[in-house]
């Protein structure tokens, strides 16, 4: 184990390796849907200071934080989660992690499976949160101003002129 009052480098909670010499509620927001504020509640409802460092916590109380942060659903209001009234399960859940990224996925997949405007607007790569498409978000190599070319090639436009 480390020295007295070092603390570990490296904590392991919610599958996240975590800074260890890092505040609880900034090492927390490391983990992909936690985020501060939410680190913080945790932190309150278990009684923990977030601002002390997470590796000077006790292995119980890293166990404890891992459950509060897996089954954060089961401890917070349904406005809270992120991902409330879940389409499959209607049910209100928090996910973290890699678990959030493919819920993200599956979603636009489903709004492309059943061609609501969200899902036409990602098959059609164009944005779908109704910002403007006029001047923005184009794709592909800047194609610059062309100049108009000059007759047999003379006149105007070379700079061969003495100056």
């Amino acid at each position: 184990m480390a020295e007295a009052g070092q603390g570990r480098q490296i904590v392991r909670i919610g599958d996240t390796d975590l800074d260890g010499s890092k505040a609880v509620a900034y090492a927390l927001a490391r983990i992909k849907g936690i985020g501060v504020s939410t680190a913080v509640a945790i932190c309150r409802n278990l009684g923990i200071n977030p601002m002390v460092r997470l590796g000077e916590l006790s292995e119980d109380m890293v166990r404890k934080l891992d459950w509060s942060i897996r089954n954060l659903h089961q401890v917070a209001p349904g406005w809270f989660v992120n991902r409330p009234k879940d389409p499959e399960t209607g049910r209100n859940v928090h996910l973290i992690g890699a678990d959030l990224i493919l819920a993200a996925r599956n979603d636009i997949e489903r709004e492309k499976r059943i061609l609501s405007w969200r899902g036409i607007r990602h098959n059609l790569g164009l944005k779908v949160r109704g910002q403007r498409t006029r001047t923005t978000g184009r794709l592909g190599p800047v194609a610059g101003v062309q100049r108009k070319r000059t007759a047999a090639g003379a006149g105007g436009g070379g700079g061969g002129g003495q100056g």
